[in-house]
């Protein structure tokens, strides 16, 4: 099962990482389509929501909204942060073995960790708004897409424990690390 979960995630290679500015999309459009335009995002997004719900209770709501929030202020905080790429990648590979290791640890300190995470999403999402983009569209934009993300990857979670598959839940955090090692590797 981990080689069909790992190989769904690879083929999505040729979106590896996600870069606006192609094509006549401003705005909200522009926000929406970055978080989902690659892998490094998609899959940290739906790590968010599978660790939020692996973790269960305030969690649930808890640790999404924590990175959501803070993917807005490393948006408009418009400094530029270091290693905004690696960190993104980071997030891929840390978020995919917490989840794969079945780790569970206080809210606070889960809600922490992505949120340091999305710092550097949402440096990203800031960096590359296209010019002529208006600030309020394209953060909903971004916020939506990421909330989307979020709430399929809490679904995935809940569904695998409904049935009792708390294996499949911790194959798919592995095979999402593997994801990242591979976006890291390419």
């Amino acid at each position: 099962m981990l080689k069909k979960i790992t190989g769904v995630f690879i083929l999505a290679e040729a979106a590896i990482l996600a870069h606006t500015g192609t094509g006549s999309v401003s705005g909200f459009g522009a926000g929406f389509s970055h978080p989902v335009g690659g892998a490094d995002h998609i899959l940290a997004m739906i790590a968010v929501g599978l660790w939020a719900a692996q973790m269960g209770g305030r969690a649930l709501w808890a640790v999404p909204l924590s990175f959501v929030l803070m993917m807005v202020a490393g948006a408009a905080m418009g400094i530029q942060v270091p290693f905004i790429e690696e960190g993104i990648l980071a997030s891929v590979l840390v978020l995919g073995g917490l989840i794969g290791f079945g780790v569970k640890m206080p809210v606070m300190f889960s809600s922490a960790i992505v949120g340091l995470f999305a710092i550097f999403h949402g440096t990203a999402h800031g960096a590359e708004m296209p010019l002529n983009a208006g600030g309020v569209e394209y953060a909903a934009g971004f916020v939506l897409a990421t909330a989307l993300l979020h709430i399929g990857g809490i679904a995935i979670g809940l569904a695998m424990h409904k049935l009792s598959e708390s294996k499949a839940s911790r194959a798919a955090g592995g095979a999402i690390a593997a994801s990242g090692l591979a976006l890291v590797l390419s």
